[in-house]
C-alpha cells in the first residue's frame, strides 16, 4: 500500500522533470538507475530513499525541499475530507439529510447550498 508523503513526492518529481522536459530515461540515466525505477518513484509505489531523493534534486536542479511542498495542505485536505463516513449513503443521519434536503422547494435548495458551501469553505 502506498503511503501518501509518498505519492506527493512522486507527483512532485513528475512535475518538476515534466517541466524541464526530461523523460524518465533521462532522468533516471543522471540519477544511475533504470526508467522503471522512475516510473515507481512518480507513483508512489516505490518509496524514494534520502540519498536518491538528494541525486534527483541535483539531476533536476530543485532543493530537496521542493518535493515536500504543498504536503502540508495536501494533508489538511485528506483530514477534513476523512470527517465524512466511508459509507455516506449508509449513514442514517446522512440519508434523513439528503431526504430533507431534497423536499425544500428549489429556489430555497440552492440558497441553503450556497450558504452550506460558503459555511464549509470557512470552516
Amino acid at each position: 500500500m502506498t503511503h501518501p508523503v509518498d505519492v506527493h513526492v512522486g507527483k512532485r518529481v513528475r512535475h518538476r522533470r515534466w517541466l524541464i522536459g526530461k523523460t524518465q530515461q533521462q532522468l533516471a540515466e543522471k540519477v544511475g538507475i533504470k526508467f522503471q525505477q522512475i516510473q515507481k518513484y512518480e507513483t508512489g509505489a516505490n518509496r524514494v530513499s534520502a540519498s536518491r531523493l538528494w541525486d534527483i534534486a541535483e539531476a533536476l536542479d530543485v532543493p530537496v525541499s521542493f518535493f515536500f511542498e504543498g504536503l502540508e495542505e495536501e494533508h489538511k485536505e485528506s483530514v477534513k475530507s476523512s470527517v465524512l463516513p466511508v459509507d455516506l449513503m449508509g449513514d442514517k443521519e446522512a440519508l434523513d439529510l439528503v431526504r430533507s434536503y431534497y423536499s425544500i422547494p428549489e429556489n430555497q435548495r440552492r440558497r441553503l447550498f450556497d450558504l452550506a458551501r460558503v459555511l464549509s469553505d470557512v470552516a
